[in-house]
């Protein structure tokens, strides 16, 4: 199963509007996608309620898990909008 480890670059971790952002863009990946702290028990990335209970903060490391077609890809874009500060970029960038 390919896998990611990410280092958070929201200045507030994953919290309402970043992990909002996250879980938009992962309901929309083509395969399901898990997200854990790292050592943790991973969650389903597309619910914000799980991906808000990991209390996941700035500079933390999350890995990132999917598998089927296009999984690679769905990591890359995920990984990618974790590593930004999301509090800092204008919705829809």
């Amino acid at each position: 199963m390919p896998e990611r480890h990410v280092v958070i670059g929201s200045s507030v971790g994953l919290h309402a509007r970043p992990a909002a952002l996250f879980t938009q863009a992962a309901a929309k990946a083509p395969v399901p996608v898990t997200i854990a702290k790292l050592g943790g028990k991973p969650v389903d990335a597309r619910s914000i309620l799980l991906v808000l209970t990991l209390g996941v903060g700035h500079a933390d490391e999350v890995v990132l898990a999917a598998e089927g077609d296009g999984a690679e890809a769905a990591l890359a874009e995920l990984a990618a909008l974790l590593e930004q500060d999301l509090d800092a970029t204008p919705a829809g960038n």
